[in-house]
């Protein structure tokens, strides 16, 4: 090769060519010398956690997990998280430890803890008009909690005075949500009445949302916040509590506390001692736990069924008005109806229910009660599934020919007549795959329901997975939906068999 007759450009373009090859080759010696260190946090559980207005993760649990890695020399890697499935992301290594106000109170032996850094406190918050002003006026109200959070466990947990549970019990119902920002969307509209919280939590929502809420006095319970890595592992937990501990010899760790309002709230301290616990298999036999979690899913599958049964009672008749309208020869009718499902075919089921549900106070500021939640529900998915029945229905109806149209004016149908007993029979038959799709997809989206906090069939198997830290529960709903769309698709092809009538 004679190197005198390589050009300036082919120089550049063989070095970019190197740099290609060698850089991931680098990076991966990187980082098998260095540690990444992944913390799982839930990224709507401000001051601790949360994604900000430049939408970066910031909070004081992941400033103090930044300053960890820091001075180890650690990557840090922030892994927001569903707090449902905390246990199962740490139990297969998809994160190195929970750091995001973790609750050590009535789990202490379920993981292998650092020592308290944080005393905490669970505290009920209510609008500033509300008629509550104690903890005893909550009997009779409905009370929001996050899922698995330790404001449930405060209230209904096995280690619960008993105060706490006769208040619990007390209530119309303790509302699970899946996260604090849909908690308070509810308490503003009307929906619930109270949301038990954590206190610095409630202290920073407050003052976020325009000092609209107030804190009650009397205090549910007391807890401490700590690090919680997987059961046996001391190895990690060790080299994070001592760096910890060296933070607050230096000052760093109670300015950083103080950027977060949180100063008061410290208790990490060299003197208390590990809570060191070695695993212990359940003595449950793997039939007692399937029976078990099955019999806990149940009132969920109900739920399930009751939104699968009603949607489709009102969204297929509904979808035939629809397409009526789609199809109108008046204008004005034809592009409502074309833009409500254009809208309705291009956002998020998820969205639709929020709308349905929040839309009355939010837009018109009607109080809605308590029960329209599952009526929102309903609303929701009958006009989402309404929309895409319309348009299946047109589908078949424009796949018959012209000549059926010609035929039956000749025979001096009506057109009633020749639309029920000429054309429906026959868009029937045309159409049954296409629906059995959507009516699968029914079932599955049923699931949907948790975003106006409505406890169906996974999600109360996404809350007895966190509580039993087991991922067991969210296969056997796996299951059930498996069987539930077996019988759909089996009926559904039993009646396009019976529909085969030319063949």
């Amino acid at each position: 090769m004679n190197f005198k007759k390589i050009s300036l450009p082919q120089i550049i373009v063989l070095l970019s060519l190197i740099l290609y090859i060698c850089t991931p080759l680098f990076s991966l010696c990187y980082a098998d010398s260095v540690k990444t260190f992944t913390v799982g946090f839930d990224a709507e559980f401000p001051p601790y956690g949360y994604k900000d207005e430049s939408g970066e993760y910031v909070g004081f649990d992941l400033d103090l997990a930044k300053e960890v890695c820091d001075r180890r020399g650690w990557i840090l890697k922030k892994q927001p998280i569903d707090w449902n499935s905390k246990d199962m992301e740490l139990k297969t290594g998809a994160i190195d430890c929970i750091w995001n106000g973790f609750t050590m109170n009535g789990r202490e032996d379920k993981y292998t803890w650092s020592t308290p850094y944080v005393d905490n406190s669970q505290v009920v918050v209510v609008k500033k008009d509300s008629e509550i002003k104690d903890i005893s006026s909550l009997s009779g109200k409905i009370v929001a909690v996050q899922a698995d959070s330790s404001a449930l466990a405060a209230l209904t947990g096995e280690d619960a005075t008993e105060k706490n549970k006769a208040l619990a019990n007390s209530f119309t119902e303790l509302q699970q949500v899946g996260d604090y920002n849909s908690a308070f969307l509810n308490l503003e509209s009307g929906a619930i009445d109270a949301i038990c919280m954590d206190i610095g939590v409630a202290n920073y929502e407050i003052k976020s949302r325009g000092n609209l809420f107030i804190i009650l006095d009397e205090h549910i319970s007391s807890e401490e916040y700590g690090i919680g890595f997987l059961l046996g592992n001391t190895e990690t937990r060790d080299e994070v509590q001592e760096t910890l501990l060296e933070m607050l010899g230096d000052g760093t760790f109670i300015k950083i506390a103080e950027k977060w309002g949180l100063e008061s709230s410290i208790c990490l301290s060299a003197e208390d001692s590990y809570i060191d616990n070695e695993f212990t298999e359940n003595e449950q036999t793997f039939i007692e736990k399937l029976i078990h979690v099955s019999g806990q899913l149940a009132d969920g599958l109900v739920s399930s069924l009751a939104i699968f049964l009603l949607t489709l009672f009102f969204s297929m008749p509904l979808g035939l008005l629809i397409t009526s309208g789609r199809m109108s020869k008046f204008t004005p009718i034809r592009w409502i109806i074309k833009i409500y499902i254009s809208i309705v075919r291009g956002t998020p089921l998820m969205l639709q229910l929020l709308v349905v549900f929040f839309g009355p106070y939010f837009i018109f500021g009607i109080n809605t009660p308590a029960s329209y939640r599952f009526y929102a529900v309903i609303i929701g998915f009958t006009l989402n599934y309404a929309a895409y029945f319309a348009e299946i229905y047109r589908s078949g109806i424009q796949s018959i020919p012209k000549g059926q149209y010609e035929a039956c004016d000749i025979l001096g149908y009506s057109k009633s007549q020749r639309f029920f007993k000429i054309m429906f029979p026959q868009m029937v038959k045309n159409i049954i795959p296409s629906v059995t799709n959507e009516v699968i997809t029914l079932v599955k989206d049923t699931s949907l329901a948790f975003a106006i906090s409505y406890t169906e069939m996974f999600t109360l198997a996404k809350q007895v997975a966190a509580a039993e830290t087991t991922i067991m529960p969210l296969f056997i709903a796996g299951i059930f939906y498996y069987i539930f769309n077996f019988i759909v698709a089996f009926i559904m092809e039993y009646i396009e068999n019976k529909l085969n009538y030319f063949r």
